[in-house]
């Protein structure tokens, strides 16, 4: 193996690729496997058969080219090669053949907690870290008050890290790798640990860096996050480049690959002839009836296809903040023409209690009454509900409230909120203290 071709290089780009900030080519990586290797010199004497291994290729001609300001998302499933990868990019490891070349400082989040001391306190770790992403202490103490304050750790900053929840990990090490000046940030999965709130937060903070020019390569399962933050997209399927380009067609080839693969759903066994179950809508007489105690029922005349939830950013998502706006919306079909249908929601606690139901009806607003599918869009001003989880019921009815399409239970879904309290909701209020009249 060529050592000076496989090590990463800090260069001058010639004109023509003057905005290429990462370039790899035809990159292998292989790992070596021992099926039981001996740990002492007496055992690897003794028992030289534990020392076989196979040699495994995570990686087989891999090609990336990254701009300067660009947002790169990489998919795969388990096992791909795509943490691999961005290890190479971040020197941790080289290839055992390939070239990779990065221009600029690179920071990265690639695992929980690398680079810390257990012993050393927070801010004795933040001088340690920072030192390795090439600071000096000068730099350091200036940014010491704006890491501390990111990772919201508080009087916890001078206790041992050994002694931090793997979330405080996340901030601290989340709020290094932003203050460093990067040019390039490279993130392996590490914002899937921590609270909503934070993780939110750290988005904004990534979509900022971004927007500032940082090039950013990022590895996640979380399809959404990854087509809404990033411009292009690399699939690695065996440590092979399935598909890149344009995120949203790399994803969308992606999340068919995974349905593809999903196993086929078994029979169900029929039931006994008298234990088959009732149809939603039957008919008997010529009348149709409906089972109203079951969680999905209606005539069908208009049927619901989809609902989105949809966070304060637009975002499709199943935990919401409170006091944050958020948004449904509901998918229909029409089948039967020349009616008046009308669209509720409602949400319940886990037990299925009611805590708030409205429809298009008791608005007073326009309801659907010509057309064949579209999208109601039901906007919040505030979410009011307290940090717990709940479900969401949605439904289609007609003028003489005749349910078409009901799902008293769609879907369930988190709030988050860091408001004092107990109970559902939350009550703008405040305290104050007076004398009583007539007493001094």
């Amino acid at each position: 193996m060529d050592r000076k071709r496989s090590i990463h290089s800090l260069y001058k780009l010639p004109e023509e690729a003057s905005k290429l900030v990462i370039e790899a080519r035809d990159v292998y990586k292989k790992y070596r496997v021992y099926y039981d290797k001996g740990s002492s010199l007496k055992e690897k004497l003794l028992f030289r058969k534990r020392n076989l291994y196979e040699e495994r290729w995570v990686l087989r001609g891999v090609d990336l080219k990254v701009k300067k300001g660009e947002a790169v998302g990489l998919l795969g499933v388990n096992g791909c090669g795509k943490s691999t990868f961005l290890k190479l990019l971040s020197r941790i490891m080289y290839p055992n053949k390939g070239d990779i070349k990065i221009t600029g400082r690179v920071s990265c989040l690639i695992e929980l907690g690398a680079g810390f001391h257990p012993d050393l306190s927070g801010r004795e770790n933040i001088y340690t870290n920072a030192a390795i992403f090439g600071l000096t202490k000068k730099e350091i103490d200036a940014r010491l008050a704006d890491i501390i304050a990111f990772s919201e750790l508080g009087e916890y900053i001078d206790n041992p890290v050994r002694t931090y929840s793997s979330g405080m990990y996340m901030r601290l090490a989340f709020s290094v790798a932003i203050n460093v000046d990067a040019d390039i940030l490279l993130v392996d999965e590490i914002l899937a640990v921590g609270d909503a709130n934070f993780q939110e937060k750290c988005l904004n903070k990534l979509r900022q860096l971004k927007k500032d020019g940082m090039t950013i390569v990022i590895v996640s399962h979380d399809i959404n996050t990854i087509k809404e933050f990033c411009d292009t997209g690399i699939w690695i399927s065996e440590g092979v480049v399935a598909a890149s380009g344009d995120i949203s067609d790399v994803a969308q080839a992606y999340l068919d690959y995974l349905e593809a693969q999903k196993p086929p759903e078994p029979e169900p066994e029929a039931p006994a002839e008298e234990e088959q179950p009732q149809e939603e809508a039957q008919e008997e007489d010529g009348q149709v009836k409906i089972d109203v105690n079951s969680d999905h029922f209606g005539y069908k005349d208009a049927v619901i296809t989809n609902v989105e939830l949809l966070d304060h950013n637009g975002r499709e998502t199943k935990v919401f903040a409170h006091g944050k706006p958020f948004t449904l919306k509901i998918h229909y079909d029409i089948k039967v023409q020349g009616k008046e249908y009308i669209f509720g929601m409602a949400f319940h606690e886990k037990d299925g209690s009611l805590i708030y139901g409205v429809n298009q009806k008791l608005d007073g607003v326009p309801t659907i009454t010509s057309g064949k599918n579209g999208v109601v869009v039901f906007s919040g001003e505030h979410m009011e509900l307290m940090a717990g989880k709940y479900i969401l019921s949605v439904a289609i009815t007609d003028d003489q409230d005749a349910p078409m399409d009901f799902y008293k239970n769609y879907c369930t879904f988190d709030v988050v909120s860091e408001k004092p309290g107990i109970g559902i909701v939350f009550f703008e209020h405040h305290w104050k203290q007076e004398k009583e009249k007539g007493k001094s």
